[in-house]
């Protein structure tokens, strides 16, 4: 009895895409990757007319964020905002998906699993875009390598623009400029990453006190997932959540990053981004000496919620937190009145006490 195409092994056609070298040059980057993607976006469209297009526009998008880009993780990104914006110009119409599908599986040799982060979906729903991909093309996986081949040798892409590239990019990334900036003189206090970590941000010193007795909240539980390296979290409002090695890392409507390697000791950063419906808060703690038992945001006005904590796998004693749910654009600014010793992230451990705090002027920071 034949195998049936899902339990056909993936056949990759050429060699991995690299790490980036240690600078992370975007140049470099664009350069030697803009032939293999402008014939992946060719394999993606089945149009020579926007295959080009397709690319340029997807290393104009990677170029206004490189910075912010992982270093270990670049591929991952440029292949999902390529696949995103194809099929968002399509408005997601169910051939483009289970052609997507067959192309990461078949031509770019991914799992099953990475492309399900790509297209923010689950594993099941990639074997079943699949099967039926391969169905309507009327070819196994070897018959269709074999015909992507062909189609590769025909293509020849032209050099790579880098001045538009480049160009576009800068566009790009002032218009984002633009926008914080405009929620910056909204709350009359800047909307970006407050990384208290940095200047102190409370710690071990805090913890003497230790839990407040007779305080039942200090019993419950932050809820934690633990993640393994550069496996994406949806938490929602738009907003992508992983771990790697070298620190947390953040995808939301305002861009940005906290990559630097969690710090020994104690403490916990706040970070504040708009998001449809207010203000979505999260940040990264470190200096543990395990997982956290409780993380807890203050919103102010004697408000308390429970953060969700994202851990990475091996690596305890830091991670991410964040709020299900946005914070109303009101309760923002009742943030923004605190003062004295009123702390807005408190960090607990498994035994109820104080283990990090965030800075007490973290929206000076």
């Amino acid at each position: 009895m034949p195998p049936t195409p899902d339990a056909v092994p993936v056949l990759p056609v050429l060699p991995a895409l690299p790490v980036p070298p240690a600078g992370h040059d975007f140049a470099a980057y664009a350069r030697k990757h803009w032939p293999r993607l402008v014939v992946t976006a060719r394999l993606l469209t089945d149009d020579p007319g926007s295959a080009e297009d397709l690319a340029r526009r997807t290393l104009v998008r990677m170029c206004a964020r490189w910075r912010r880009v992982p270093r270990n993780d670049v591929d991952f990104h440029v292949r999902r905002c390529l696949v995103r914006d194809h099929l968002r110009r399509l408005r997601g119409r169910r051939a483009a998906r289970r052609r997507a599908v067959v192309v990461m599986r078949v031509w770019e040799g991914l799992a099953d699993a990475e492309i399900a982060q790509l297209l923010s979906c689950s594993v099941g729903a990639v074997r079943a875009h699949a099967r039926h991909g391969l169905k309507e093309a009327g070819a196994d996986p070897r018959q269709l390598r074999e015909a992507f081949t062909r189609a590769a040798r025909d293509i020849v892409p032209s050099e790579v623009p880098l001045a538009d590239l480049r160009a576009g990019g800068c566009i790009r990334r002032r218009r984002r400029l633009a926008v914080a900036s405009a929620v910056c003189a909204a709350l009359l206090t800047p909307v970006a990453l407050f990384a208290a970590d940095r200047l102190g941000g409370g710690g071990a010193q805090d913890g003497a006190s230790g839990a407040r007795p007779g305080d039942g909240r200090r019993q419950a539980t932050s809820p934690i997932r633990v993640v393994g390296p550069g496996e994406r979290v949806t938490a929602g409002m738009g907003v992508r959540m992983w771990l790697t090695a070298d620190g947390g890392h953040w995808s939301v409507p305002l861009p940005g990053a906290d990559s630097d390697r969690p710090l020994d000791e104690p403490g916990v950063s706040l970070r504040v981004d708009s998001v449809n419906g207010g203000f979505f808060l999260s940040g990264l703690f470190h200096g543990l000496s395990g997982d956290p038992g409780l993380v807890e945001v203050n919103t102010g006005a004697g408000g308390r919620i429970t953060a969700k904590v994202l851990v990475l796998a091996g690596s305890p004693g830091w991670g991410i937190w964040y709020a299900s749910t946005p914070l109303p654009s009101k309760k923002v600014q009742t943030l923004l009145s605190l003062g004295g010793d009123d702390r807005i992230v408190t960090v607990y451990d498994a035994s109820g006490r104080v283990a990090a705090r965030s800075d007490r002027e973290w929206w000076r920071i």
